[in-house]
């Protein structure tokens, strides 16, 4: 088992993907240097507590009771009644890869040693993850405003003895799954709970998850592309450099150079003139349609990447000079929008898929491709749902892609007046992120298809693909046969959407 040392400051998407999505694989600890900062400012909230001091969430309550102190009898009680107070999200359950990634970003958030928080609490936190306890965690209920309260507060539950967990694939209350992973529950102390659950955690933990395979999607976006463009026999002068070097747009460059590389030799792609003039928008405008949402992934990946290490909570501990602030950077506002942007991005990716595939299927626009991809037409009825299936994740995506962050509702009897519906943003790219998927799965099984009915017509088939695509058509073709007489489709479209989650997919040989 590899060992991953958090320290607050060196997390990465990869690294959260990884830890997230290998459980058992990977064993996470704090280093020793975070140790050392968090007891520094640990001995500054329990001399805080000791004096009698009046300090946010340390010696008050919370929100609208900010100004009501509570006395150091109390305090593991007024920590214990946060927790179970906020745990009220409703709806289903994140996905077991979400909550790991909420506990190491946590952990992460903490342990950059501005938070108040024991190490051993940490520690313990770490152990659910290390032990394979995962707490149930609600989606819905979180305002994006004072952190994600509702989503954490259900996190830290499992922590205190309380809630439900999953534990060796079984479902339990979470004192039966500390039982059995051998884990003692945790008493908190001063400060403890506010510190565990005051941060933007659940978002983050969605959005970092979304971003990493946005990057993947984004790939295999303008792979489905090249094989499209191949299939309706594409004119590849759209793609020269001089043309996108005089916009001077990074990603609309970087696709086009893609874009190239992934038709290089190809037999199918035609120049100007040869066939035709030029091509409609969906094959002559790919370089800018993908390269505006590559900038937009790339922009909302770089906001992710400074949550991964940020410090989230209120109150914050400055222990150098003893100074105890109140502040807001449990404020979702930046990831908000940069989910928002990120969501819109990849339905446009989408859009631009769902368009290829119905130049690849109505024969009025297909350069010479039978009526819905189907031997023998009327009898068989060939893409023409996929193509519907298609257009309705599309549409799901305009619903799904109408920004979160521009809403508002206040609360907590108006103290959070302004709040960012982050978590909503992030759940929301995360669909858009799943109906990508199968719509470029819908495309790939099309476009080859579209290449097998070429090669079928006398013309350069498969033979004729580049060798870049060509590794991607036979992956996909060792998964999925080529379309004869009418099939049950949906298994096809699962089969290339799992290519897809695997990344089985790649541009090259």
């Amino acid at each position: 088992m590899d060992t991953l040392l958090i320290d607050g400051h060196s997390l990465t998407l990869e690294l959260v993907a990884s830890v997230a999505r290998s459980p058992g694989e990977i064993r996470v600890e704090l280093a020793p240097e975070a140790r050392s900062r968090m007891a520094a400012s640990r001995a500054l909230v329990d001399a805080c507590v000791d004096r009698n001091l009046v300090r946010y969430g340390i010696t008050t309550g919370f929100g609208k009771f900010c100004d009501v102190v509570i006395s150091p009898e109390e305090n593991a009680l007024l920590q214990r009644n946060l927790i179970m107070s906020h745990a009220c999200g409703v709806g289903e359950a994140f996905p077991e890869e979400v909550v790991r990634a909420m506990i190491l970003l946590r952990a992460n958030a903490l342990a950059v040693g501005n938070s108040g928080i024991r190490p051993s609490t940490v520690e313990s936190l770490l152990a659910l993850l290390n032990a394979g306890v995962i707490p149930l965690v609600p989606q819905q209920g979180s305002l994006g405003a004072s952190g994600d309260l509702a989503p954490l507060s259900h996190l830290i539950l499992v922590l205190i003895g309380l809630g439900e967990a999953s534990y060796r694939g079984r479902r339990m209350a979470g004192a039966e799954a500390l039982a059995a992973a051998g884990l003692p529950p945790v008493e908190l102390a001063a400060k403890e709970g506010l510190a565990l659950i005051n941060g933007t955690q659940a978002m983050t933990a969605v959005g970092a998850l979304a971003c990493r395979d946005a990057l993947g999607l984004l790939e295999a976006a303008e792979l489905a592309a090249s094989l499209s463009f191949q299939a309706l026999r594409g004119i590849v002068d759209a793609y020269d450099p001089r043309i996108h070097a005089l916009r001077g747009q990074p990603g609309q460059e970087s696709s086009a150079a893609a874009l190239r590389g992934l038709l290089e030799g190809s037999k199918l792609a035609t120049r100007q003139g040869e066939l035709r003039v030029q091509d409609a928008y969906a094959l002559r405008c790919v370089p800018q349609i993908h390269g505006a949402s590559r900038d937009a992934i790339g922009y909302a990946a770089s906001v992710l990447g400074r949550e991964l290490n940020a410090v989230t909570d209120n109150p914050i501990i400055f222990a150098e000079d003893e100074a105890i602030i109140s502040g807001g950077n449990f404020h979702g506002q930046p990831v908000a929008l940069a989910m928002d942007f990120l969501g819109i991005a990849l339905a446009e990716l989408a859009s631009a898929s769902e368009r290829r595939v119905e130049r690849l299927v109505n024969p009025a626009l297909s350069n010479g491709l039978p009526a819905f991809l189907a031997p023998n037409g009327g009898l068989n009825s060939g893409f023409m749902i996929a193509q519907y299936v298609a257009a309705a994740l599309v549409s799901e995506n305009k619903v799904l892609a109408h920004p979160a962050s521009v809403d508002s509702i206040p609360s907590s009897a108006n103290q959070e007046d302004h709040v960012s519906m982050g978590t909503i943003a992030a759940r929301k790219a995360r669909s858009i992120l799943d109906n990508l998927r199968r719509v470029l799965a819908i495309e790939l099984l099309a476009a080859c298809q579209g290449v097998d009915l070429r090669g079928r017509a006398g013309g350069p088939g498969p033979e004729g693909l580049s060798s870049a695509t060509a590794a991607a058509y036979r992956a996909i073709r060792a998964a999925v046969p080529e379309l004869g007489p009418d099939r049950v489709m949906y298994p096809d479209i699962d089969a290339a959407a799992a290519l897809l989650a695997a990344g089985a997919l790649r541009s090259q040989p």
